[in-house]
């Protein structure tokens, strides 16, 4: 019989240095390395997943979460091959941190007071 692992319990230090705070990009210890992907890479990593066999199609079809994520994805990316998402990548990752690559990325604004009003810095 396999035992049911237990969630991680977060524990939420209340007036110390380092708060989680999303407006100023601070999001916590947890993510302290992790690279923000836009919806294109996000799509492209799925998809090669799923390319490789019916791992990712059997966790969709039980895991609710994922088959929306899935959904989402290939709405919503504008970005279809991985030659453009690379690319996309290294034009905009030259003079701008991960996160502001991710958010121009996903929201392809047009002019650049769009980006300024809605991408926090």
């Amino acid at each position: 019989m396999a035992s049911i692992k237990q969630p991680k319990k977060r524990h939420i230090r209340r007036g110390g240095p380092e708060l989680e705070d999303a407006t100023n990009l601070n999001l916590g210890e947890e993510f302290s390395g992790a690279q923000c992907l836009y919806l294109s890479e996000v799509k492209v990593i799925l998809d090669v997943q799923d390319s490789k066999g019916t791992e990712v199609q059997n966790r969709a079809s039980t895991n609710a979460v994922l088959a929306k994520t899935l959904e989402y994805v290939r709405n919503f990316s504008r970005y279809n091959t991985i030659d453009s998402v690379r690319e996309v990548r290294q034009i905009m990752g030259k003079n701008l941190t991960q996160f502001e690559v991710a958010q121009m990325a996903n929201l392809c604004c047009e002019e650049a007071e769009e980006a300024k009003a809605l991408i926090p810095r």
